[in-house]
């Protein structure tokens, strides 16, 4: 991409927009720790003891900015771009000015001075369809507990899809219940405490497409008895909940969901609903127009989408099954294929076909991954014991279809929108690694870091592929902090360079390959570790850019002028690790044209991979960087053994 095209203000800000939005914060931290099952630890009772996240000095955040610059811009560039920096940074420039701001931001947010800035720069103010752009999908292990149906019949729901979802739903349930009553264990970092406050942002959560910026709306305690489940893109509320909140049984939620297959297997063509739902995959003002719309169409349509909105999560159910190859059925759970029978303004919105495999799509700006990570993991091992303790025998109220009233102009814009979300799935290139030859056990036993050295194979990977190396993002979480989300790891480094060009030297020996490894390992765990503890380089820029309040500082500030800003946050690889990956794998779309995203977990004796690249850039292929990532693990071991 030629970097010199973004340099109008419109240009410029629309780019960075999207870039904030790098790897969508999939956050990764250190391996965290819950309090003893016995403990008698509130879930929250830890907040006043997490610090604020930390404004960073300018010095730090220049010197560790401009060491990231080395490895991407040629002499004369960087030349430039220290200028720019120093400018920027020097005693009573601008950036003491916006330093100030930023001071005076942090005693006014209730979290920190990063929260509100992100939320809206990193999410709500993004446009582009959040369906690909800012969701993300994992799909989960095939159960034991409920054997795939062999050959089930298309336009079928069936019994072990049914009784997974049901399942399925009773676990949410629990965990919306420990979450309200605070018995969820806090977690720590060793003996540091972790922000909680994500876990709220879960249940009963949704964002609203609006003008001209987007809302994401949600509540805590939970209020809502009821679950939204959709079949053929009809939506329903289903009670799954007493109105004094008593819990029921598995199977009441089962018959519930049957409810919902009988009446939409019996539903007259007459009384089928449009599929609304195709409008949240739509450019985020269309679809917040079209919203308005329906709100002024009729106060039926305020009480539908209402009732969507407040939903403690949505189940889809799909009367097909997508394929058996999980290369090809994570798919069903990334897009649908054409977008249909799902809502992606919802939080979760869990996913089941006919022969019972089943997945998660999630909406990522109320939390990051390791927060509906945790939900995962518990659903997965809890497969087995989803009963709820006690459950009563209340009858639930009945189910209700969701209608709603359309004209003309509603109905044109989703049959656009179908047009627009098949040709945006069309164009993703998706595939999966599952490599079983090492995982963390063996990294470890030869003294690397398995994030690390992950991280140090896509260097090789893509340098192998491309013939040069690239800006590359990782996600770092800051849960050590207040309100804490993520931060970036900028993993293309000086001493990954230096490992990468010794690694693919004839005149390199093995004892030196490792040498270079090792050092861009330890590099990259120093970067790691100080941006976990919030002093990164990417969130304190972009906080001080948006301190900028004329026309006349934005001139002035030639740290953001100068191209190289836009070039180093050009992430061509958008990563992040969400391991172990035990029981469930996911993945999300690229963040520039021509780059890919790419989700990893390390078991103890795997990898698990996700890719995902557009079509439309000739420059990627998913299928085929799969194979030179591989390639460089194979690779890499020989140079360890």
């Amino acid at each position: 991409m030629n970097i010199a095209s973004f340099r109008s203000s419109h240009q410029a800000a629309r780019l960075l927009t999207s870039l904030t939005r790098s790897g969508q914060g999939r956050g990764r931290i250190a391996a965290y720790s819950t309090a003893a099952p016995h403990s008698v630890e509130k879930s929250f009772q830890n907040q006043s003891r997490v610090p604020r996240l930390p404004i960073p000095s300018l010095a730090e955040t220049a010197a560790r900015y401009k060491r990231s610059l080395i490895p991407i811009l040629g002499e004369a560039e960087l030349a430039r771009a220290e200028k720019a920096v120093d400018e920027f940074v020097k005693p009573d420039g601008l950036g003491e000015i916006l330093q100030g701001r930023l001071r005076t931001l942090d005693k006014t947010e209730k979290h920190s001075w990063l929260e509100t800035i992100w939320l809206n720069k990193g999410y709500l103010e993004w446009r582009e369809p959040s369906m690909i752009n800012v969701n993300w999908w994992a799909q989960f292990k095939d159960s034991p507990s409920f054997n795939l149906e062999k050959n089930p019949a298309r336009g079928v729901v069936s019994d072990v899809q049914i009784q997974r979802a049901a399942n399925y739903a009773s676990s949410l349930l629990t965990f919306n219940d420990h979450v309200n009553n605070q018995t969820l264990p806090p977690e720590y970092q060793r003996t540091a405490p972790l922000c909680m406050n994500q876990y709220k942002n879960q249940f009963e959560a949704y964002r609203v497409a609006d003008l001209p910026r987007d809302r994401i709306v949600t509540t805590w305690p939970t209020t809502s008895d009821y679950i939204a489940v959709m079949m053929r893109d009809q939506i329903f509320r289903v009670p799954v909940i007493g109105h004094n909140g008593e819990r029921v049984s598995i199977q009441a939620i089962e018959q519930q969901l049957k409810h919902v297959v009988e009446a939409v297997n019996n539903l007259p063509e007459k009384e089928k609903q449009p599929a609304i739902g195709v409008l949240t995959s739509e450019n985020r003002d269309t679809w917040a127009k079209a919203r308005h719309t329906l709100l002024g169409l009729s106060p039926q349509n305020h009480a539908s989408l209402s009732v969507i909105d407040h939903a403690l999560f949505v189940i889809c159910l799909d009367d097909y099954s997508s394929d058996r190859d999980i290369d090809v059925s994570h798919h069903n759970i990334f897009h649908a294929g054409n977008a249909h029978n799902r809502w992606f303004d919802k939080s979760m919105q869990f996913i089941f076909e006919s022969n019972g495999r089943a997945g998660i799509n999630g909406e990522h700006t109320p939390a990051d991954a390791v927060i509906p990570g945790r939900i995962l993991d518990e659903l997965v091992k809890n497969e087995k014991n989803a009963e709820p303790k006690n459950p009563s025998n209340i009858r639930l109220a009945p189910i209700e279809h969701i209608k709603f009233v359309v004209n003309g102009e509603i109905e044109a814009t989703i049959k656009q929108a179908e047009v627009n979300a098949k040709k945006m799935i069309d164009n993703v290139d998706s595939c999966l690694i599952h490599f079983g030859e090492y995982g963390s056990n063996w990294l470890k036993s030869v003294k690397c870091s398995p994030d690390a050295f992950v991280q140090m194979a896509l260097q090789l990977a893509y340098y192998r592929h491309y013939g040069t190396w690239t800006p590359t993002y990782e996600s770092a979480s800051t849960r050590l902090f207040l309100g804490g989300r993520t931060e970036t790891v900028r993993s293309c480094s000086v001493e990954s360079v230096a490992f990468v060009k010794g690694y693919e030297s004839k005149n390199t020996d093995t004892t030196e390959k490792q040498r270079l490894l090792q050092k861009a390992i330890q590099s990259h765990l120093e970067y790691m570790m100080a941006a976990s503890a919030g002093k990164g380089v990417d969130r304190h820029l972009l906080g001080l850019r948006s301190m900028m309040q004329t026309p006349e500082e934005q001139k002035q500030a030639l740290i953001f002028q100068d191209p190289s800003y836009i070039q180093s946050m050009y992430f061509r690889i958008s990563s992040s690790n969400m391991s172990p990956g035990d029981n469930f794998w996911g993945g999300f779309g690229p963040v520039v044209p021509e780059g890919y995203g790419i989700n990893y977990a390390i078991g103890k004796e795997n990898i698990k991979f996700s890719i995902s690249s557009l079509k439309s850039c000739k420059e990627t292929n998913s299928r085929e960087f799969r194979e030179t990532i591989l390639s460089a693990l194979k690779d890499m071991k020989k140079t360890l053994v």
